[in-house]
């Protein structure tokens, strides 16, 4: 069953893709290796482990909330769940500041990445389902438009099974430094 963000069943996509497991840079496009390095979140607030899939039109990326991180003590205490503002953050950080990233490196060059640092500014989002401690999940993020270093993305978030557990649209900006 198809969410209500899907793209419609119609719709093609012509997909110029990279793959995790390259590792060089093709013209002013990053590889999703290079892309994950320059997401300026870094651990213990990066919420991407891998970035599988990245083209000018969508990413996907993945994430597994480790059961050790301390928000769990307190969120809920017997019965942890993920925050959902973690979960609207994981999406940010995938469907918008690296898809931000690599749009801005592919119309403005390498000097672009170092020149802007892409910013969240708003989502709306509606949630389905919990994430547990321990659980993977997977990002999706379609570009709605992106002009003037401004980016409005589709995202979805998965369970592993391919349960859908949040979905909206996610906006940020390209800002320089």
């Amino acid at each position: 069953m198809s969410s209500p963000f899907s793209p419609p069943a119609a719709a093609t996509f012509t997909v110029a893709l990279f793959t995790s497991t390259e590792a060089s840079t093709v013209g002013n496009l990053l590889t999703p290796v290079e892309l994950l390095a320059a997401v300026p979140q870094q651990p213990p607030f990066r919420f991407i482990d891998e970035i599988r899939e990245v083209d000018d039109d969508h990413i996907v990326a993945a994430y597994r909330f480790r059961p050790e991180a301390d928000f769990y003590r307190g969120h809920f205490p017997g019965n942890p769940v993920t925050p959902g503002v973690l979960l609207i953050e994981a999406m940010a950080q995938a469907g918008v500041v690296a898809l931000g990233i690599y749009l801005l490196s592919k119309t403005g060059g390498p000097r672009a990445i170092d020149e802007f640092v892409t910013l969240f500014t708003e989502a709306a989002v509606e949630f389905s389902g919990v994430v547990a401690p321990g659980e993977t999940v997977t990002t999706t993020g379609h570009k709605l438009f992106f002009r003037m270093r401004k980016l409005r993305s589709r995202v979805e978030m998965h369970r592993a099974d391919g349960t859908l557990v949040c979905a909206g649209e996610l906006s940020g900006i390209g800002v320089r430094r």
